[in-house]
């Protein structure tokens, strides 16, 4: 598969959400509690961690992050950040990924996570730390589509902001990538397989010279293999992944969204025009904070876009939870 096409491939199907940083973040305290959270979602265990604040929290939020990421990751950082703005904020390990159970290991289902954060909301609502609290969700890089769909058809979510989020259009996709059709019918012969003899066909998901990786990018590789590296961490990509991740359409569901949205992002991000056709189609009450960044990577490392996101967060959810 060309660069090129990979790099289309990454921009547009919400892969989104590469860089994030290991240390700390503006506004470091020790005001967040972070407490083991586990539930099930379909039949599997999901284990997260519940982030709360050190006095009565304003909402809870389940956070949604890029692929292949585990919670110790991107997740983790905002729902830290946030905590220390007064939320109760889950970071969780996806299903197939970190310490939450599935099989196979390592599958990129943006269907499965839509479900897991459906979960999760499920779980919060009942939690005797979250009980009666609004519930509000967070998507960040690959996660902001997926949570597209979530926020969309769950009406228990009463507000959605996304940071540097990847809305991905399945038409500009098909139009921008020529070698498409091939790596879905890769993904589906996978799935075939898997079918039918329990073996899973799995790439890594970044390496340090490209070649069959999901993620053919040095900073990706910088990244999750070196400054993001956890024990919790897999380095992985499920093949059959191709057949769902190359067909996901997070714009199209824009139009059903109600409730308030707001966008985070910068036009130095991955593709900023999708971020700005997302937020039209809303319908509901939305507004937006474009940043000035170095790329997208420095969305995610630099503490000053961190802080700035997490604020602005904050003051959306405080005006939607009326």
């Amino acid at each position: 598969m060309p660069l090129s096409s990979r790099r289309t491939f990454l921009q547009l199907a919400t892969v989104g959400g590469i860089m994030l940083m290991q240390g700390g973040i503006a506004r470091a305290s020790q005001a967040d509690r972070p407490l083991p959270f586990r539930f099930r979602s379909g039949d599997d265990p999901v284990v997260g961690t519940l982030y709360l604040p050190a006095g009565q929290p304003r909402a809870a939020l389940v956070l949604c992050g890029a692929w292949t990421a585990v919670k110790e990751q991107a997740t983790g950082l905002y729902a830290r950040a946030l905590a220390e703005r007064e939320y109760a904020a889950l970071a969780f390990d996806h299903r197939y990924f970190g310490e939450s159970g599935g099989n196979p290991r390592q599958l990129e289902s943006p269907a499965a996570k839509v479900e897991d954060v459906r979960s999760a909301v499920t779980a919060l609502l009942a939690h005797e730390a979250t009980r009666g609290l609004p519930v509000m969700g967070v998507g960040l890089c690959a996660g902001g589509g997926y949570m597209a769909k979530a926020v969309a058809e769950d009406n228990r979510i009463r507000a959605f902001a996304g940071v540097a989020g990847a809305y991905s259009d399945a038409a500009e996709l098909r139009a921008r990538m020529p070698d498409l059709d091939r790596l879905i019918a890769r993904g589906v012969a996978a799935r075939e397989r898997f079918e039918r003899t329990g073996t899973s066909a799995t790439i890594p998901a970044v390496g340090p010279d490209g070649g069959d990786v999901a993620m053919p990018f040095a900073e990706a590789y910088d990244y999750y293999g070196r400054r993001a590296a956890h024990p919790n961490y897999v380095n992985g990509f499920a093949v059959q992944s191709y057949a769902e991740v190359l067909t996901w359409d997070a714009v199209g569901y824009a139009s059903a969204i109600e409730v308030p949205v707001l966008i985070v992002h910068s036009d130095q991000a991955a593709m900023p025009h999708l971020a700005r056709r997302y937020l039209a189609e809303v319908r509901g009450r939305k507004s937006e904070l474009w940043l000035t960044s170095a790329n997208h990577v420095d969305f995610y490392d630099n503490p000053r876009l961190i802080a700035a996101a997490a604020d602005a967060i904050a003051a959306h959810f405080s005006a939607s939870r009326s």
